[in-house]
């Protein structure tokens, strides 16, 4: 684990970005992931998911790696862990199969840093707190953010049903973007997690390196 203050940030220009095979949804509609989330919650208790904000530079302004799912959402590259499985080694897992060449020699260092944010999920419903309400003793699932510190130079391979975007910090600033049907959230580009990053990022140094 990289415990730094300060964040060399490369331009997005020094990576490399291939294709690999399709990675298809467990889940067709939100509410096809919350009754697998309720069933797997029966077999395993509170789900413990991670994701990665993977840091680049363009115009000497921060911009986070997101994964597009169709023309609207996004999200941050992670997921659930194991049972018993450490955080770390499991963002690495995940980042590897998100973003990871089938090559193992292509398959970046990941790099992981601090712990920049806590979110609990209540119920089986859609929105998360970056606290856990008091009168909730049993959450449904906590997700943490990790800073991942990238090298100079990575190759990522993206799957073909997805799209990779560089998102600069000013766009997600309070850009939480949620549309909605019949009082239910139906879309969210961003959602409350991906849109407080800059928040969370604030107290770190970026040094913009411009090769």
């Amino acid at each position: 684990m990289v415990s730094s203050q300060v964040v060399n940030t490369y331009p997005l220009s020094s990576y490399t970005f291939g294709t690999k095979e399709p990675k298809m949804e467990k889940d067709t509609s939100v509410a096809d992931r919350l009754a697998r989330m309720k069933v797997n919650y029966m077999k395993e208790g509170m789900r413990t998911s991670v994701e990665g904000i993977l840091l680049v530079q363009e115009h000497n302004h921060p911009h986070i790696l997101l994964l597009q799912i169709g023309n609207t959402f996004c999200k941050l590259p992670g997921g659930r862990l194991k049972p018993g499985e450490n955080e770390i080694e499991g963002l690495k897992r995940k980042l590897t199969s998100k973003l990871g060449a089938n090559s193992p020699a292509l398959v970046p260092d990941w790099q992981i840093g601090e712990c920049v944010a806590i979110w609990w999920r209540p119920n089986f419903e859609t929105i998360m707190y970056p606290y856990c309400p008091p009168h909730i003793t049993k959450p449904k699932e906590c997700k943490k953010l990790f800073l991942v510190h990238l090298s100079e130079r990575e190759y990522f391979a993206v799957p073909k049903n997805l799209k990779l975007l560089a998102v600069p910090l000013f766009e997600l600033y309070d850009n939480v973007q949620v549309w909605y049907y019949s009082s239910f959230p139906l879309i969210m580009r961003y959602g409350p997690v991906i849109s407080t990053i800059p928040q969370q990022l604030s107290r770190f140094q970026f040094k913009m390196i411009t090769n």
